[in-house]
């Protein structure tokens, strides 16, 4: 696999959410990816998050097993794993565990550490004890976003963030370390922007859709259309509005008082009648080309074939299965669409044979169902 991490070697403890999508994320920068599964099973192509990696599936209860995988962890870069604080170390392939070169990536909701650091979780309380799900919603009651914010947003890419700042360290100590990425410590660090408006008087905690990012706006929001579709409004700037006033035909008293909170509550209920005049698909046409910042809101299924996204290449087909193209783009080590996803365990015999095991060997550990 090229790309610009072609030579990043990563064992990956097979997990949900925010872990397989990091091991992803770096597989389709070249990396070679390594899963520790606990159980061969057939290719399943839905499963997007094991594109281009590669799979072990073992028995992690035995001592052989075991002895496998720190002969894995001895020859990789990153690890990453996204257990409950301890699990690893119970296994004895703990960070203290393993050579210290070693970057070792544990993904959590609410870290390695505290007084919920041994608890369940999932994204939406992660968003709703750091301050985050209570600004998203309507004025009636916060609703759960897509687990896009603290589970990818707040994990995964700072999971990403962390591997590939450590391995810049390494470079110039030579030395490994543990990171502790915490979906509680990722979603505050990308609230800076609202936590500086509350400071000034800008943003009124508390109170949704009354704020300029949160449906408080009336040129930053969501409008229903004459088909029951929705619109996109996002013409914050001047000259981005004065264009939506002069399509939409608005007063042009609006552009002196776009920012005053006083009219927002009027102008949205006038602006709602008016883009529930047309069709969603007759205001995308009109919109075209225009700096408004308007655009239609797509299903999933929408998304994959509008113009512009099949221009660009946004989303490709594999066996059947529309994903997304591996992001961002590199000019120079371009990567490159990924392959086909390998089935759980298939990657077994090699990867074992790389370790240094030979073929008696790996035949004594299928026999003692040490491979599964």
């Amino acid at each position: 696999m090229n790309g610009p991490l072609n030579s990043l070697k990563v064992i990956e403890f097979s997990g949900l959410g925010p872990g397989p999508l990091a091991g992803q994320l770096l597989a389709d920068l070249g990396a070679d990816v390594i899963t520790i599964d606990r159980k061969s099973a057939d290719t399943d192509p839905t499963e997007i998050n094991r594109r281009n990696k590669r799979s072990i599936a073992l028995n992690l209860k035995s001592t052989e097993g075991l002895i496998i995988v720190k002969k894995i962890i001895n020859n990789s870069d990153v690890l990453i794993e996204g257990f409950r604080p301890g699990v690893m170390e119970k296994l004895k392939i703990g960070p203290n565990d393993c050579h210290d070169e070693l970057i070792y990536g544990r993904m959590t909701g609410w870290g390695q550490s505290g007084m919920l650091s041994k608890t369940a979780g999932h994204d939406i309380n992660y968003l709703g004890i750091t301050g985050a799900l209570h600004a998203i919603g309507n004025r009636e009651k916060p609703i759960p976003p897509l687990n896009l914010v603290a589970d990818y947003g707040g994990g995964s890419m700072f999971l990403i963030f962390g591997i590939l700042a450590a391995l810049y360290e390494r470079a110039l100590s030579g030395k490994g370390q543990t990171i502790d990425a915490a979906m509680v410590d990722g979603v505050p660090a990308m609230m800076g922007l609202f936590h500086q408006q509350i400071a000034k008087g800008s943003w009124t905690d508390g109170e949704r859709q009354s704020n300029l990012l949160d449906g408080g706006a009336p040129f930053y929001r969501c409008y229903e259309c004459a088909d029951g579709k929705f619109i996109s409004v996002g013409a914050l700037e001047p000259q981005f509005f004065a264009e939506l006033v002069e399509i939409v035909k608005l007063p042009e008293i609006d552009l002196v008082t776009q920012n005053d909170r006083t009219t927002w509550a009027e102008k949205n209920k006038a602006y709602e009648k008016i883009f529930k005049s047309k069709s969603r698909d007759e205001w995308s046409k009109i919109f075209e080309g225009t700096d408004a910042c308007v655009t239609p809101i797509l299903t999933l299924e929408e998304a994959k074939k509008y113009p512009a996204n099949l221009e660009r290449e946004v989303f490709f087909e594999r066996d059947g299965i529309i994903q997304a193209s591996p992001a961002p783009r590199f000019g120079r080590t371009p990567n490159p669409k990924p392959g086909r996803i390998r089935g759980i365990g298939t990657n077994s015999e090699e990867i074992l044979k790389e370790i240094g095991l030979d073929q008696q060997e790996i035949d004594e550990l299928k026999n003692s169902n040490v491979l599964t």
